[in-house]
């Protein structure tokens, strides 16, 4: 016999309305303000710095205050009285970075770069020694690069992989590759770190990198960083495309990058995007700092 669904049971929001309430209008609207006022502020507000605040008549301040309170995302935290957030703002905080994902919230960003260039549009991060490409958008046409989200490559011989590393301070880099000599994919591939620093100073300076044939002979990459900053200043992610060698000569390339770039810009203006990332970044292997 098939299983039934189960009913979800609802009741009407009038049902556990506070009897403190007295709605308006506006006065949704009014009480979230009072939520992002004291959020901002970082401390308990006194009803008088909450009046000054929102220029609310403090009879409609009080009845606000009342209903937040007795919901419970508000908290009085003494007889000025002044309040903090409660415990139920914290839930909504929860439930809104569970059901973030990376990729989805990226990849409207990202699709229409790949759409513009005609090449594979990636997001990657660090994760210990890799690159995890957390968000891939493919052109449409038969020759392309082909990868995949949740996929992992080097550090050390990829674009994003290099302009990450190129991000963190020059005694970081070394805990995120592998014992020297490295495997040599191609003939341009760089097995020492030497010779790879001398590379990400390069990157520093011109705000890019390119994999030219490192990864694969016939395959080059230009990628930016999206300046969401972690601790130590670095940027937790970058933007890149990948395509054929013979489409990246050094006028498309030009182009790409501004592309990229602007993509980058739009990414860490995107709030769900910047917390997704700040999530991720939270559950990702991230060099350490040598001590």
């Amino acid at each position: 016999m098939p299983r039934q669904p189960s009913k979800v049971l609802r009741s009407s929001v009038d049902d556990a309305r506070p009897a403190s309430a007295n709605y308006h209008a506006n006065a949704l609207a009014r009480g979230l303000a009072l939520l992002e006022l004291i959020a901002a502020q970082r401390r308990p507000l006194t009803l008088s710095e909450l009046s000054e605040g929102t220029s609310l008549p403090k009879s409609t301040l009080v009845r606000l205050l009342a209903v937040l309170t007795e919901l419970s995302y508000l908290v009085r935290v003494d007889d000025r009285p002044s309040y903090r957030l409660g415990h139920k703002v914290q839930g909504l905080a929860s439930a809104y970075l569970t059901t973030l994902d990376l990729s989805v919230v990226a990849s409207p960003h990202l699709a229409p770069v790949a759409e513009q260039t005609g090449q594979t549009a990636n997001l990657g991060m660090i994760d210990g020694d890799q690159v995890l490409h957390v968000c891939v958008a493919e052109p449409d046409r038969p020759l392309r690069f082909t990868t995949a989200t949740g996929a992992r490559d080097h550090l050390y011989c990829t674009g994003l992989g290099k302009l990450l590393l190129a991000q963190l301070e020059p005694a970081r880099v070394s805990a995120c590759l592998p014992a020297e000599p490295w495997r040599a994919f191609t003939d341009n591939t760089h097995t020492r770190l030497d010779s790879l620093r001398d590379d990400l100073r390069r990157i520093a300076e011109r705000g890019y990198a390119l994999d030219d044939n490192e990864r694969s002979t016939g395959l080059r990459c230009v990628a930016v960083p999206i300046p969401v900053r972690g601790d130590e200043g670095e940027s937790v992610a970058a933007v890149s495309v990948s395509g054929p060698a013979g489409e990246f000569g050094a006028a498309q390339q030009e182009q790409y990058v501004a592309r990229l770039h602007g993509a980058a810009a739009d990414l860490a203006a995107d709030p769900d995007v910047e917390a997704a990332l700040r999530l991720a970044r939270r559950s990702l292997r991230t060099p350490a700092r040598p001590a």
